[in-house]
């Protein structure tokens, strides 16, 4: 592998997730296209996607899931602060704990 591949991966996976938001709403099809491209690149090049990456993939099914297009985030109402995310897709919900 070339010395600079790695990086040149992670600058695709973040471009490709970028431009899958954006092509949330007017076609999901090629949203979900780029998004799994992504995955693919990381797998590939064996990066460890950063978080705000990983955040747009269902932890269930491994779909793509674009904020408030097919999934919901809402605030946790209990004594531990969290978002609630659920997948529209296969209607996994998972929480994300909010530090204090």
């Amino acid at each position: 592998m070339k010395p600079g591949a790695k990086k040149i991966a992670m600058e695709r996976m973040q471009i490709l997730i970028e431009n899958a938001i954006t092509n949330a709403k007017k076609d999901p099809e090629l949203s979900q296209r780029q998004a799994s491209i992504a995955r693919r690149i990381s797998t590939r090049y064996k990066i460890r996607m950063p978080y705000y990456l990983r955040m747009v993939f269902c932890k269930k099914c491994k779909s793509f899931i674009a904020p408030g297009v097919n999934s919901r985030f809402r605030l946790g109402r209990a004594s531990v602060k969290s978002i609630r995310i659920s997948c529209n897709l296969c209607g996994h919900t998972y929480r994300k704990i909010i530090s204090q």
